[in-house]
């Protein structure tokens, strides 16, 4: 088992080798490393809005019920998370009428790219560094 020392280093070589992240005490580091770090984009980090963003990222577009389907989650718990995300500008919802019934398509807008990219660049840091200590 490794000495919380260790895991404070580990965790500090990873902030210090990603430019985006400022640096931290080990103390600070440690604190963070046991809940979610304060730069890493909360609201792309919660599991049912990381999937729809991943799932429009290799998807021109999706309907509402597709990523339902996708994700494994309830109409409000979808709309709730999709909403955030379009509040932020990392998804763009369009709705429209196929026939009589309503549809709802997403699609991933450049803000959500970027922000995806960015979160993807922190977690791939995380994780050289987790291998390398």
């Amino acid at each position: 088992m490794k000495s919380s020392t260790a895991r404070d280093e580990r965790f500090q070589r990873v902030r210090d080798r990603d430019a985006a992240i400022p640096a931290a005490s080990p103390a600070a580091a440690h604190a963070a490393k046991e809940t979610v770090p304060a730069d890493l984009d909360r609201l792309i980090h919660e599991r049912v809005r990381l999937g729809i963003v991943s799932a429009l990222a290799v998807n021109r577009s999706l309907t509402f019920n597709e990523l339902k389907a996708m994700l494994k989650t309830s109409d409000g718990n979808l709309s709730v998370h999709a909403r955030r995300l379009e509040e932020a500008d990392y998804i763009v919802c369009t709705k429209s009428f196929d026939g009589r019934l309503p549809k709802t398509e997403f699609r991933l807008a450049a803000a959500g790219r970027k922000a995806l990219e960015r979160y993807l660049n922190h977690m791939e840091a995380l994780i050289r560094a987790t291998r390398e200590g």
